[in-house]
């Protein structure tokens, strides 16, 4: 497939794409990813590699755009791995720490001195 990145043209396969990024380690993901076998990358990681052109030369969306139409699936965030567990909910027994103020009592801000 045909595409443009970063002004230039690139002839991308999926099948060489999978094989360029096969000995590659994901880094941290935080914005725009893409699956890519079992792993998840941040597109910047991605289009770094296959197009061998420094990352700040070409945007996410490009490079989202190409994977998307080679038939990667792309998301905006990272996805969940798992939802968290619920937290355990806390018994009554347990005592709630409470501020002066949620008792009713004023503070003294002068600590009891004076009268």
């Amino acid at each position: 497939m045909r595409c443009v990145i970063a002004r230039f043209p690139f002839d991308l396969v999926k099948s060489e794409v999978e094989s360029k990024m096969a000995g590659i380690r994901p880094e941290e993901v935080t914005g725009a990813c893409v699956v890519i076998g079992r792993k998840v990358f941040p597109v910047k990681q991605v289009g770094e590699v296959i197009t061998r052109q420094d990352r700040r030369d070409f945007t996410a969306a490009e490079v989202t755009r190409a994977l998307v139409r080679l038939g990667f699936t792309c998301h905006a965030t990272p996805p969940q791995a798992q939802s968290p567990a619920p937290a355990p909910a806390q018994s009554e027994s347990q005592p709630q720490p409470q501020s002066p103020l949620a008792s009713g009592s004023t503070p003294d801000p002068f600590g009891g001195i004076g009268g």
